[in-house]
Formats: structure tokens, C-alpha cells, sequence
């Protein structure tokens, strides 16, 4: 009985901290057509790189997403004795560690460029930067939304083994 207590806990945190990390991404895709497709470079650049709209992005989602990689990680190892439970938060846990090469690959590198702009007229290679840091948060909610799927199927797994 107190095994299962602190499996359920350990759900339960795995799947809000999954969440919670999966939801500024997908927010990130939710704005991203109008930001491609209806806004001028200007309006992009001010929202985007200046007045810290981005902030709390940083401040609270980067240790969400730490989290969303060791919390279905400790998951895996709890449920180590139950396939295919084990299998499927263990690929969770891959898929957020994924997520994270993921920015560190495309989204940062882009932020480094982002944070040397000024006001005043937009820099020659804005376009190829906008498509890098936009196309980039796209990859890294794929890569946390599959990673979710696989968290919740997981749970949903648990005693069916063989």
C-alpha cells in the first residue's frame, strides 16, 4: 500500500510537471502563424526581443523543464518491474531530454543573435533568425508533446504487464 501511494505521487508530479513544461511550448506554436504570417518584422522584433515578453519563459520554464526530463525519469525507475509501463516513461523522459537538445541546438543559438539587437532598424539576416527561433520552438513542442503521449500511456499501463 505504500508503494502504490508513492507511485501515484510520483505520477501525479510527473504528469503536472510534463504539463506545465508542455504548455508555454505549445503556447509558443499556438502564436506562431500570425507571428510568421501577419506580423511585420518591427512588431516581431519589439514583442519578441524587447520589454521581457519572453521572461517568465526563461525564469520558470527552464527548471520545468529540467524537471519534465527527472520526474518521468524517477517514474521509469519506480515502474522498472512493469513492462511496458517502464518502456513508455522511459521514452518519455528521452523525449523531454530530447526537447531540451532540442533548444539548446536551435533556439539558443538564435536567442544568442536575438539579444545583440538593438532599436532601429531591423538586421539583415532577421528573416533567417525569426525562422530559426519560431521553426525551433516548433520542433521543441513536437519533441515535448510525443514525450507527453508517451508519459500518459505509461500511466495508463501500470499492472498490465506480462
Amino acid at each position: 500500500m505504500r508503494l502504490y501511494g508513492f507511485l501515484l505521487f510520483w505520477s501525479v508530479l510527473a504528469t503536472m510537471i510534463a504539463a506545465l513544461s508542455l504548455g508555454p511550448s505549445f503556447a509558443h506554436v499556438l502564436e506562431s502563424v500570425p507571428r510568421l504570417t501577419r506580423w511585420s518584422p518591427a512588431l516581431w522584433r519589439e514583442a519578441t526581443v524587447f520589454n521581457g515578453q519572453f521572461l517568465l519563459f526563461a525564469i520558470i520554464g527552464a527548471p520545468l523543464d529540467v524537471a519534465a526530463i527527472i520526474c518521468p525519469g524517477l517514474l521509469a525507475w519506480l515502474l522498472r518491474q512493469d513492462r511496458p509501463a517502464f518502456w513508455f516513461a522511459l521514452a518519455a523522459t528521452l523525449l523531454y531530454a530530447l526537447s531540451l537538445v532540442l533548444w539548446f541546438v536551435l533556439v539558443k543559438p538564435a536567442n544568442k543573435i536575438l539579444a545583440t539587437w538593438v532599436p532601429g532598424p531591423i538586421p539583415d539576416n532577421f528573416e533567417a533568425i525569426r525562422l530559426r527561433w519560431e521553426t525551433g520552438h516548433m520542433a521543441v513542442t513536437a519533441a515535448k508533446a510525443a514525450g507527453f503521449v508517451s508519459l500518459v500511456v505509461a500511466l495508463l499501463s501500470i499492472g498490465r504487464g506480462g
